[in-house]
C-alpha cells in the first residue's frame, strides 16, 4: 500500500513515517522543501508523482501561545491554503483514476478547533459549539474548516475522507527552541537549561491553573494506521487518553525528571490558553478500535531520552 505523508519531515511527520515505515508501509514523506503545498499546482503535481493508495495531511504551520499570537495571518492562510489544495486535488485525481471510493484521504485536524468552553471531556458532537481560545483562534478555525470541507466533499463527490482530532502531542523529533515549541518541550528546555545554568528560579507564562491533555505522538502514529485500515467515516474523531493534568503539576513533574531544584514562578499576565482541554476517546474506540498506549510518565522519559541525545543546552552568561 502506497501512502502519500505531507508534513513528513515535522514533529508528527517524522513519527508517522518511522512507524508506518516500521509496519512496512510503502510512505512518500514530503516536506515544504520538497513542494509548496500552498500552491494547488504542486499540490496537483505532488499527487500525480506519487499515486498514492492513501494520503494522510500531517502539514501544518503550528506554535506555542506566543508564536500563534505573533502570526494569526501565516497560520489561518497557510493552513487553509495547504489543506483546500491537498483536498481539492485529491478530488481531481481520485476522479480522473477512478478512485473516489478506494483512495482515502487522512486528516490531521487539532484539538485548538473545540470551542473555548465547552464540557469537558470534549465530545465530537460539541466542536460547532462555540469560538475557540482566542490566542490560537486562527489555527483552529482553519483546521475545523477543512474538517467541514473533508466533509463536502465526501457528501458531494463520494471521496473517502477521514476526519481525526489529535490533542496535544509530544515526543521524540519535537521542536525544542524559545519560539515555536510546544506546552512539554518549552518546559523541558526551560528546567533543563536552568539547571544548567545554576538559575533559582524559572518563569512560566500563566497562571498554571489550566488543563491540558497530552498524546504520546507514537500513539497518533498507531490511531492514523487504525485510519488507514478502517473506515470511520467523514465525522470528526478524537484522538487522545481522555486524562487532563494541570500545568502546575506537570511542571513540577518535568522539573523533578530533570533535577531542577529551584524555584518555579508563574507570570499571571501572561495568557494561560484555553482553561481545560480533555477529550473524549470514545469514538476511536468505537470506529478505529484505537486505544492509547503510553502513559504521560513513560511518554515523558522517553521524550528526555531523545532530549538529551539530541539537544544541546543553552550556555550560560554567568
Amino acid at each position: 500500500m502506497k501512502i502519500l505523508l505531507t508534513g513528513g519531515t515535522g514533529f508528527v511527520g517524522k513519527n508517522i513515517a518511522n512507524y508506518l515505515h516500521g509496519n512496512e508501509y510503502c510512505v512518500s514523506a514530503i516536506g515544504s522543501q520538497n513542494y509548496d503545498l500552498r500552491d494547488l499546482y504542486a499540490c496537483k503535481k505532488v499527487v500525480e508523482h506519487y499515486q498514492p493508495d492513501v494520503i494522510v495531511h500531517a502539514a501544518g504551520g503550528v506554535g506555542g501561545i506566543g508564536a500563534n499570537q505573533a502570526n494569526p495571518g501565516k497560520f489561518m492562510f497557510d493552513n487553509m491554503a495547504m489543506g483546500m489544495n491537498m483536498i481539492e486535488s485529491t478530488r481531481q485525481y481520485a476522479k480522473k483514476y477512478n478512485k473516489l471510493k478506494s483512495l482515502k484521504f487522512i486528516m490531521l485536524g487539532t484539538v485548538c478547533s473545540y470551542p473555548k468552553f465547552t464540557q469537558i471531556p470534549f465530545l465530537e458532537k460539541d466542536l460547532w459549539d462555540g469560538y475557540p481560545e482566542e490566542t490560537n483562534a486562527p489555527y483552529g478555525i482553519a483546521k475545523k474548516a477543512l474538517i467541514k470541507l473533508a466533509e463536502t466533499y465526501h457528501e458531494q463527490y463520494g471521496l473517502n475522507v477521514v476526519n481525526l482530532i489529535p490533542v496535544n502531542m509530544y515526543g521524540p523529533h519535537d521542536h525544542f527552541n524559545e519560539t515555536t515549541n510546544h506546552v512539554i518541550p518549552a518546559l523541558i528546555l526551560k528546567f533543563a537549561n536552568a539547571k544548567n545554568n545554576g538559575d533559582k528560579t524559572v518563569e512560566l507564562w500563566g497562571t498554571g491553573q489550566a488543563s491540558r491533555e497530552f498524546l504520546y505522538v507514537e500513539d497518533c502514529a498507531r490511531a492514523i494506521e487504525a485510519a488507514i485500515r478502517n473506515d470511520p467515516g467523514p465525522s470528526p474523531i478524537n484522538i487522545g487518553i481522555g486524562r487532563e493534568i494541570k500545568i502546575v503539576d506537570l511542571a513540577q513533574i518535568i522539573a523533578n525528571k530533570i533535577g531542577y531544584t529551584g524555584e518555579i514562578v508563574f507570570n499571571s499576565s501572561k495568557p494561560d490558553g484555553q482553561p481545560r482541554r480533555c477529550l473524549d476517546t470514545k469514538q476511536a474506540e468505537i470506529f478505529l478500535g484505537f486505544k492509547a498506549r503510553v502513559d504521560l510518565n513513560k511518554g515523558l522519559d522517553k521524550t528526555l531520552e531523545y532530549f538529551y541525545e539530541h539537544c544541546i543546552l543553552r550556555a550560560g552568561t554567568k
